[in-house]
């Protein structure tokens, strides 16, 4: 086991990876820019070193700053979180020159699935389902209009090397293709230093859903079940949930199956999730993989009792997955996440600022993964995200009764946050149903106008 290992990250993901490094007996070094001098990370890190000014391209991106930090500190092995440097493919080679475990997938793996055309051309030639899309990258306005037409309006293009929702735009006739081609090529080029795009049929009304993977270093891979994560906004998850209502035990087996398949295929290791669009034939197609942890594993872990950030650091320090517990995937029962984000719950404007009160709910079945606290300040440098509130049931109607309690006893003054709206959402009577998809939020709001 790795004795010190230093924590590429900030917020909550940075305070919930120091938790398992203290259950596991692992020393922790904590990085922070200078917006985050009090935050919690810091503050329960055994160390902490500052590496730069408050925005992420001075400080928490700087490559050669983050490892500087790990060689200064005399760390074994870095832990990326999510976002940041999380899939970055460069940095996971640097930290293997610099003889720094790097706690997620090789290098070639994390670039093979980062390039969105060969993640569904390796899906493919293993038997998942993908969308029906181009064979490569689409180089023309011409080519796009042709591939377009021989499929059939509407279609999606994506930026190959993104995510997020940049370099996306969605094309319903041939007449608006050139402009919005263009749009997405400028905005892909501008957000991942690549303008390549690729197409895909475009779903009306689908839902989102994604399978979290663990693999081990001896070719052992396991699928852990799905997530539902299809209540968005602008490409952003706001509440996510598992089991899917929609996804059969077959259909979990099957897919769980393919997907063990083609990432042993591949050679892969750590945590991934792999991302699925599912049709109104309840139909999925994989969309791409995130090479990572998510933001809403606590899901994941509430109903398969798993500890998966304690899981990635057991498997980069070279344990097999079947000493790793438990040793047989098992689910039970429900668990929703809502993200709690500094925002207008209306206007969706960035809320920073000092947050003067912060009571969190408890209580069976209720968790909450944050790093801020009373008197903590929310930079405007920064994802919104302040917490997530992670509730579970012996089914989604007990797990959605203490999120809404949860929700009732959350309290957060100084900021504005989504809380309000997270309140609401839990008493529509299309989620109480299960009638959701990344369309959702546009009806909840249509409805919301219609009513006042």
């Amino acid at each position: 086991m790795f004795k010190k290992i230093l924590i590429a990250n900030r917020g909550e993901i940075a305070l919930r990876i120091i938790c398992a490094c203290k259950e596991l007996g692992v020393r922790t070094v904590a990085i922070y820019s200078e917006a985050d001098r009090n935050s919690l990370h810091v503050r329960f890190a055994d160390e902490a070193i500052c590496i730069g000014p408050p925005r992420p391209s001075d400080s928490y991106l700087k490559i050669p700053a983050v490892i500087s930090a790990a060689e200064i500190s005399n760390v074994e092995a870095i832990h990326p979180g999510y976002g940041l440097l999380s899939e970055n493919a460069n940095f996971a080679e640097v930290c293997e020159m610099s003889h720094i475990k790097f706690i997620g997938p090789p290098p070639e793996v994390t670039r093979l699935m980062g390039e969105k055309e060969k993640a569904r051309q390796t899906m493919k030639a293993a038997g998942v389902p993908i969308l029906p899309g181009s064979e490569g990258v689409i180089g023309s306005e011409g080519e796009a209009i042709e591939w377009a037409r021989s499929t059939g309006f509407p279609v999606i293009v994506k930026a190959s090397a993104g995510g997020g929702g940049r370099g996306m735009r969605v094309i319903r006739s041939e007449a608006e293709l050139p402009a919005l081609f263009a749009q997405a090529q400028t905005e892909a080029a501008a957000a991942f230093g690549n303008g390549n795009l690729y197409m895909e049929k475009f779903i009306e009304r689908p839902r989102h859903i994604e399978f979290q993977v663990l693999a081990d270093s001896y070719g052992r891979v396991i699928s852990l079940g799905e997530r539902e994560c299809s209540i968005q906004r602008r490409h952003q998850k706001i509440i996510e949930e598992s089991p899917s209502v929609k996804v059969t035990p077959e259909l979990r087996r099957r897919i769980g199956e393919k997907l063990v398949s083609s990432l042993q295929n591949i050679g892969y290791v750590n945590a991934g999730t792999v991302e699925f669009l599912m049709d109104e034939d309840d139909s999925l197609h994989f969309i791409e993989m995130n090479t990572r942890i998510q933001v809403e594993h606590p899901v994941t872990e509430m109903v398969t009792d798993t500890d998966l950030v304690k899981s990635q650091i057991l498997i980069a320090a070279g344990e097999r997955l079947e000493n790793i517990p438990p040793s047989r995937v098992e689910h039970r029962g429900h668990a929703i996440e809502c993200r709690i984000n500094a925002e207008h719950p209306e206007k969706f404007t960035p809320s920073a600022g000092k947050i003067t009160t912060f009571n969190i709910p408890g209580g069976t079945g209720v968790r909450v993964d944050t790093a801020m606290y009373a008197e903590g300040v929310v930079p405007p440098y920064y994802d919104s995200l302040i917490a997530k509130l992670i509730a579970h049931g012996r089914d989604r109607n007990e797990a959605i009764s203490r999120m809404q309690r949860a929700l009732d006893m959350f309290i957060v003054e100084g900021i504005y946050t989504n809380i309000p709206l997270q309140r609401r959402i839990m008493v529509d009577p299309e989620f109480r149903a299960g009638e959701i998809d990344t369309k959702f939020l546009e009806r909840f709001f249509a409805r919301a106008a219609q009513a006042a």
